[in-house]
């Protein structure tokens, strides 16, 4: 079987239409878009929450988010699972067996979460492929590094999983929605495993490769920014994503580590607030 599968060859139907993230950003529905152009309707307070004008529109496309994400959050466990033979040397083309049984655990459990994400969404009135996916996930399983994915997927965007489930959950518990509330629940519970076996993995394969370590780090640090979304992801009620500080602990975060990603999420909200201004002021 094919080794090392880019993103450019991912299998799906009619229904999606893959972007960029450059063309998610520019998307006249986005908040850094509509605000640059003054058409915003959020108030300053965006947390996601049933009292926003948008909040139905809001809360389907972050589902539908959800869904593309677990389907190549399964695609990324999966690959890490395959592409790498087992092995206990520290050379980054072998990995622990144990490592690989992590990957396939963690690929059994997307697979439910694409499921329950697909009933959520018809549950919302979404259908699939009414938004855009961004394959920004599964690019960062392509390293051929393990340590790399693990860095960039388990901690990064699985730590970003965390902060949205939070957040939908919080939001279906507002809304009175028990089906939602539940689901999201349940699959943090999984959320939190899957950083948490990343975070394992990254201090026991890099134990004695320093350098190695802070590679990956770097990477996840890189990834991090992304994926703050221009400020989208932070402790600021001005983001409709809040972070979970207490999960991320749970998930093996040190405090460092969590004040570390909420200063990237800051300065991030601060450039977009910024870049704004600064559209305004031009035009």
């Amino acid at each position: 079987m094919r080794k090392f599968f880019p993103v450019e060859d991912l299998a799906r139907d009619s229904r999606f239409q893959q972007i960029t993230m450059s063309q998610s950003q520019a998307d006249p529905r986005s908040v850094f878009s509509a605000e640059k152009s003054g058409e915003s309707k959020r108030p300053k307070s965006n947390r996601l929450t049933p009292g926003r004008a948008d909040a139905s529109d809001a809360a389907r496309g972050l589902m539908h988010g959800i869904f593309v994400g677990e389907i190549q959050a399964l695609e990324g466990a999966g690959r890490t699972c395959h592409d790498f033979e087992t092995g206990t040397s520290d050379a980054i083309d072998t990995v622990p067996f144990e490592l690989k049984l992590d990957m396939a655990r963690q690929a059994w459990d997307e697979a439910r979460h694409v499921e329950i994400s697909v009933m959520l969404s018809d549950w919302m009135g979404t259908e699939i492929g009414q938004y855009a996916e961004n394959t920004v996930l599964f690019e960062a399983a392509c390293s051929n590094d393990p340590v790399l994915r693990l860095a960039g997927v388990n901690r990064a965007l699985e730590g970003l999983a965390i902060d949205v489930f939070t957040t939908m959950k919080e939001f279906g518990d507002i809304a009175g929605d028990p089906y939602l509330e539940f689901c999201e629940d349940w699959m943090l519970a999984d959320e939190v495993t899957h950083v948490k076996m990343g975070s394992d993995w990254l201090r026991r394969v890099t134990e004695h490769d320093p350098e190695r370590r802070k590679k990956a780090l770097e990477f996840q640090s890189v990834v991090d920014k992304i994926f703050s979304y221009g400020g989208t992801r932070s402790d600021s009620q001005e983001s409709p994503i809040g972070l979970a500080r207490r999960f991320r602990e749970l998930a093996g975060f040190t405090d460092d580590e969590v004040d570390e990603i909420a200063d990237v999420s800051r300065k991030a909200l601060e450039e977009r607030k910024a870049f704004v201004a600064g559209a305004t002021t031009s035009s």
